[in-house]
């Protein structure tokens, strides 16, 4: 098919993003002195694109928060090697989240940024309060980043069908980071 063909015709996903609580979090930017966007991805598409981020950038920063108490508060025969595991991750982590907050804003919208507005809509859970052993530290951390995975995935289409190559191959390339330290993660619980 060709490009005028699909801008014509959108396709039945584009604009539609899965919601969690139906909570608008991707409030559109701009100002009447600024063009307006024209990237050739229609409004309602990087409305849609931006609130999936919105929800990607709450897991991954959730996510980052906890990889960096548990690097902090990490104790065992283990510790050396947890300890410069976590702070590994927790650093990629938060390398990603200004990534994915920098597309959120290129898409026009405004990226969330408070734990109130991330505690709303994120899916990975809070840290815990007291904190576990370090075995139990390693499942929260494969949930996580499994959980983090799974929703990007979730709007890797909607980005693709909107003719969004830049968010679907940070996304994609997102899953494969997550998926890769999930393993790294689980292969240390094995007996």
């Amino acid at each position: 098919m060709a490009r005028d063909d699909k801008k014509s015709k959108p396709a039945s996903s584009a604009g539609k993003v899965p919601k969690k609580g139906g909570t608008v979090v991707a409030q559109e930017s701009g100002s009447r002195n600024a063009p307006i966007i024209n990237i050739g991805i229609d409004r309602e598409d990087r409305a849609a694109i931006a609130e999936g981020l919105s929800r990607v950038l709450a897991d991954t920063y959730t996510l980052y928060l906890t990889t960096h108490n548990f690097h902090w508060n990490v104790t065992g025969p283990h510790f050396n090697s947890l300890h410069a595991m976590f702070m590994e991750q927790y650093t990629e982590l938060w390398n990603s989240t200004d990534v994915i907050a920098e597309r959120i804003r290129a898409l026009g919208h405004y990226a969330p940024g408070s734990y109130a507005e991330f505690s709303k809509i994120a899916t990975v859970p809070d840290v815990p309060q007291d904190p576990p052993k370090a075995t139990e530290m390693v499942r929260i951390l494969v949930k996580g980043h499994e959980t983090v995975s799974r929703i990007s995935r979730e709007f890797i289409p909607v980005a693709e069908a909107a003719g969004d190559d830049p968010t679907a191959d940070m996304l994609t390339a997102r899953c494969t980071v997550h998926d890769q330290t999930a393993w790294m993660l689980r292969s240390l619980l094995e007996d």
